[in-house]
């Protein structure tokens, strides 16, 4: 294991709330290659914090990568109802052009 991972499930694992540190467990596990894992992280921090944007980016990419596009759509729909609340253009228009390649591809 390496240790920016170590670390990372330490400080989840000692209760941090850090939104950003549980985003980035999920990208390291992302980076491993461990994908069950790390959408088990994204879902708990989504869970816990809905309003991180950043995450459905990510989470709906990987989905699309392991060809888990039913999922990926909601992960991506979700998001995109987010930004357009927070009135987030630049995260909005990412959501929706991945989304179109997810629609692109089937």
């Amino acid at each position: 294991m390496n240790k920016r991972l170590a670390t990372l499930i330490q400080m989840t694992s000692a209760g941090t709330q850090d939104p950003f540190v549980w985003y980035a467990l999920a990208l390291e596990y992302r980076k491993e290659g461990r994908v069950e894992e790390a959408l088990a992280t994204f879902t708990t921090l989504r869970e816990r914090n809905p309003d991180y944007l950043p995450m459905y980016l990510m989470a709906g990419q990987m989905l699309l990568e392991n060809d888990r596009r039913e999922a990926a759509r909601e992960w991506l729909g979700a998001g995109i109802a987010l930004a357009r609340r927070k009135g987030d253009g630049k995260t909005l228009s990412e959501l929706e052009a991945t989304l179109d390649e997810a629609s692109d591809e089937i």
